[in-house]
Formats: C-alpha cells, sequence, structure tokens
C-alpha cells in the first residue's frame, strides 16, 4: 500500500481558534470600556492599566522560570487578568496596591493551583476580593474627572447620603463613579456583544445573569431597579467578562443558566441586605466554586457509555 492511514482518538472536529487568538479578542473586546473609563475618570487610569498588565505578566513569567516551566505568556491570558484586575480598581488607587493585586491573582489563584485552565476561581476577581479585604478606603474612592463622588449603589444602599443620584443616560454612558472598566455600560454591551458576535461566549450567562437582578430588585422595590440597577457597579463587566471565564464557569448549557441564576441571586441578596453596596464579584466568586458540580449534574450522559454494574 502506497499510504496508510492514521487512526487516532477523538476529537477528529479541529478548530484554528486557539488561546492567544481568544484572549486577542477578549482585549480587544474590553478597549472600549477602557477608554471610556479613562476619558470619565481621568488619565491616571492608563497608568493603573499598564501596572495592572506588567504586575500580572511579570509574575507569571517569573513564576514559571523559577518553576522551569514553559513560559507561556505570549497566550496573552495574563495579560487580559491584568486588564480586568485594573478595569475592577478606582483609579485613584496606589499603583504598588496594583502589582500585589496581580501577583496574588496569578501566583496564588491561578499558578497554585496548576496554571491557566485548572484554577478554580476567576483570578482578576479573586485578586480585587484579596486588594478590597486589605485596603477597604482605597479601593472604594470614587472620582469623576478628579472630584471625589459616590457610585450610584452607594447612593441607592445609603452608605453615602451626601451623594445624589445620576441620570440614567449617565450611568448607561459612563460619566459616573466607579472602578475604570465599570462605568459604562454602553461600552461594556458593545465589547460583550463582540464575544457573543464572535462566538467566543455564549449569551446565556451574561443575559441570564443580568435578567435575573433586574427582576429580583424589582421586585424587592429597590429604587432605580431595574435600569439603574444593571447599569451601575460591576454588574455588566462581571457578566459579559468574568463570569464566562471558560475555567470556571459550567461547560453545559443548562448548568451556565443556574450558574447565571445563582450569581444574580447571590448578587442581588448582598446588594439589597448586605453591608456591602456591591455584589457582583463575590456572586461570581462563590459561584465559581459550584461549578464542578453543576458540571457534574447537568452532563449529559455519554452515547455508548457503557452502565455501570457495581464493578461486574
Amino acid at each position: 500500500m502506497d499510504q496508510l492511514l492514521s487512526v487516532s482518538s477523538s476529537p477528529h472536529i479541529r478548530s484554528e481558534t486557539d488561546t492567544r487568538r481568544i484572549m486577542a479578542w477578549v482585549i480587544a473586546s474590553l478597549a472600549p470600556a477602557g477608554v471610556v473609563g479613562a476619558f470619565f475618570l481621568g488619565t491616571r487610569s492608563i497608568l493603573v492599566i499598564a501596572a495592572g498588565i506588567i504586575s500580572c505578566v511579570a509574575a507569571e513569567a517569573i513564576w514559571q522560570k523559577y518553576m522551569k516551566q514553559p513560559v507561556t505568556v505570549s497566550d496573552l491570558s495574563a495579560v487580559v487578568t491584568g486588564l480586568l484586575l485594573a478595569y475592577n480598581v478606582p483609579p485613584t488607587i496606589p499603583l504598588w496596591m496594583v502589582v500585589c493585586g496581580g501577583v496574588f491573582a496569578m501566583i496564588i489563584v491561578k499558578h497554585f493551583f496548576g496554571g491557566i485552565g485548572q484554577n478554580i476561581l476567576n483570578p482578576a476577581l479573586a485578586g480585587r476580593a484579596m486588594m478590597l479585604i486589605c485596603w477597604p478606603i482605597a479601593m472604594t474612592t470614587w472620582t469623576v474627572r478628579g472630584v471625589s463622588g459616590a457610585t450610584p449603589l452607594a447612593v441607592l444602599k445609603g452608605t453615602d447620603v451626601s451623594g445624589t443620584l445620576p441620570s440614567i443616560a449617565d450611568a448607561f454612558l459612563g460619566n459616573i463613579g466607579g472602578c475604570i472598566g465599570e462605568t459604562s455600560a454602553l461600552a461594556i454591551i458593545i465589547g460583550g456583544g463582540l464575544l457573543i458576535y464572535k462566538d467566543i461566549i455564549s449569551w446565556r450567562i451574561p443575559v441570564v445573569y443580568i435578567v435575573t437582578v433586574a427582576v429580583i430588585q424589582t421586585l424587592l422595590g429597590r429604587q432605580g431597579a431595574p435600569l439603574m440597577e444593571i447599569f451601575s457597579g460591576g454588574l455588566m463587566l462581571g457578566a459579559f467578562f468574568m463570569a464566562t471565564d471558560y475555567t470556571t464557569s459550567p461547560m453545559t448549557s443548562k448548568g451556565q443558566i443556574i450558574f447565571a441564576f445563582g450569581c444574580g441571586l447571590i448578587a442581588s441578596l448582598i446588594r439589597s441586605f448586605g453591608g456591602y453596596p456591591e455584589g457582583v464579584s463575590y456572586s461570581i466568586l462563590i459561584m465559581n466554586l459550584t461549578t464542578p458540580i453543576i458540571d457534574r449534574l447537568t452532563m449529559p450522559r455519554v452515547f455508548g457509555e457503557v452502565k455501570d454494574h457495581g464493578g461486574r
């Protein structure tokens, strides 16, 4: 025979899409939120974004070099983590705190568990949670064009009685106080829509997450619900860019709906009854821990699988 057939294990259908290409699209889709954040919150936002990216890339490269592992910073996953970490902090935060958050996210949360694809929590959100615990004042000091002010959620919560609630238009466009990448719902929707169009993320998690928060907050009678609730804080950013993380979210369609509903329920309960005006980060981190259980309960049976008969 002139030619021999090579028989290999599945999968047999392959795609040209790889980690680097996916991360490049995520970076591109995050760009509008960063541009709008820098416009409304000040050019120092650019320094914070740079600090987040550099610290995450450097931490990953140094760790992999020290552990004698292949250095994989070229896959751009560390860039995405640094970008998301920076988007989740205010522009006034000291840069050394951002660096600490980046090192924690990459080393403790990601590489202590084996690296990309094996972490059990979203690294950027875990880094933000650590920073919020360690430096709560720096993490909750908000400005718009250099002038201090309250966030809409703080006004709704009553934790800042001196602040006034902005208009829906300002909240939608991003002319409000908050973290760098979360203020403009419009910019996030544009970026998230691009990811859905490119089939990089599914619509299920962001849509179910946002709708759940809108419905629950409306039923609870919260002032400003539903529009102010969904346009303010980190809901849009979390729903489109962090709850949809491949590693820490369910693989099945049914599982993604359950996961998103859980995120929306927890975020709503924290916003309405907790001591903290925002609840997106903690809702996603809590549901990250349930992902293996959700996958186990919702995974369809594989065709051709041999039924277990008690070891016989």
